[in-house]
This record gives structure tokens, sequence and C-alpha cells, in this order.
């Protein structure tokens, strides 16, 4: 007896898919990439020590995910192994944020219309940090291969709509790093699921002033508290007026 055969339309099928892939990266906890004063900043909830959210792809660019970490590390290795190869035949300063962007847009939108393989449930952000301000870049690729360029930053991952309102509040691309770090931890404090404790951050930052070719730069937790912690002004001690003897 043959088995019947069921038809699902094309649209049905990339409705399907995407719905898969939202499902598996809302339940990553949200990742904000956001330009400062004196570059890019990336910071996201990772309680693991060990497996990075956030890392660094080549002299000047950062790479940020969210969703199942074994295929945004397929990724990000992926992605440094065409920055090393792309930087070695032509130059260094050949290997940009936009090319890189380009070519995951390119494999995650291949790996997307396939039928053979499952979507990917990832959400990327790669980060280039300019001369100036005015060449900094944020590209936010999505799992279908969809790219878009952020002017000012980035947010992905479950609650990013909550995170993003409130990082509008109170952002603006020419905050210090302290007040831009500030900025972020509150707004990540908007996911319900305890978004901003010290110990279960992940920070980084791309430098533009820094001295060494490599511009990226991780935080620990002693740099991340003191960079939030808020000094009270003292309050002058009221003079006593002593009795005469």
């Amino acid at each position: 007896m043959t088995q019947p055969t069921f038809y699902v339309s094309p649209e049905q099928q990339i409705k399907d898919r995407a719905e898969f892939a939202r499902l598996g990266i809302a339940k990553g906890r949200c990742v904000v990439v956001a330009r400062y004063a004196g570059g890019i900043l990336l910071v996201g909830e990772n309680r693991s020590q060990s497996l990075h959210k956030i890392s660094e792809i080549y002299d000047r660019l950062g790479f940020a995910a969210v969703g199942k970490y074994n295929e945004f590390e397929n990724l990000r290795v992926a992605g440094i192994r065409h920055a090393d190869i792309r930087g070695y035949a032509y130059d260094r300063r050949d290997v940009t944020g936009r090319t890189l962007a380009g070519a995951y847009a390119q494999l995650l939108g291949t790996i997307f219309s396939s039928v053979m393989e499952k979507p990917y449930e990832v959400e990327l952000v790669v980060a280039e940090v300019g001369l100036d301000t005015n060449l900094d870049q944020i590209f936010r690729v999505s799992f279908d291969g969809s790219i878009t360029e952020e002017t000012q930053f980035a947010v992905i991952g479950g609650a990013a709509d909550l995170v993003d309102k409130t990082l509008r509040e109170g952002y603006s691309p020419t905050l210090s790093l302290s007040d831009c770090l500030k900025l972020t931890l509150k707004a990540l404090s908007a996911d319900s699921r305890g978004a901003g404790k010290l110990d279960g951050l992940e920070v980084a930052l791309l430098e533009r002033d820094r001295t060494q070719a490599r511009k990226f730069r991780r935080l620990s937790t002693k740099d991340i508290s003191s960079l939030t912690k808020i000094v009270k002004p003292r309050t002058p001690k009221t003079p006593q007026i002593k009795d005469n003897q």
C-alpha cells in the first residue's frame, strides 16, 4: 500500500522555517551592541565563563550572537577564517565589517532556503570601529540572511523589543563609556529573566584609540564595577560649636 503524499506550499514552508528559527532565538538572552564616544560597546548576559557570545574577529571587527551556541560558534570560526584569508591574500585594510556581514548573510540565506537543512537558530551582529565616529559600522544579520545596517545600536535576542525601547529613551552616540554602559545595563534589566547582574555579564569594547592594531578588549567584573559605580557627593559636616569654658 502506497503512503499518501502531502503537499505543502512554498509559502507555508518558509513561514514554518522562520517560526522555528524565531522560537530558538527567543530563548536567548539579549545582547546590545552600541556606539559610544570612544568606539563600540558590546554587552550581553552570559553565565558561562568560557563559552562566549561576544568575540573578536579581526583587528577592528567584533562579533556578537544569540541562539544555539554550536551554530553561532561555527559561524564565528568561519568568520575568522574568512577574515584571515582575505587579509593575507590582499591587505588587512580590505577586511571590513561590510564584507564579513555580507558573507554571513549569504551563508545563512543559503541554509535557510535549503529544504535539506534545518535553518540556523541564530541572530548575530558584526561591528567595526572606524578611525573616527563617522566610520563606525554595525550590521545585524538574521537567521534568513537578511542584513540591516544600524546607525546607532543593535539589540538581538528574545526580549529585544523591550530592551530597544528602554535604550532609545536615553541613548546618544556621544555618551561616554561609563554612561553608555550604565544605560545599557538599565535597558537589559527590562528582560524579566534577570539580566543586568554584574556577575553574569559579558562586556567587551572596540576601542578606537587603543594603541595596538587589535582594538578588541574584554572587561573584567572589576572593570565593569568601576565604570558603573555611582559616586555619592560628600555631605559637608556641620561644624560643632563648643561652649566656652
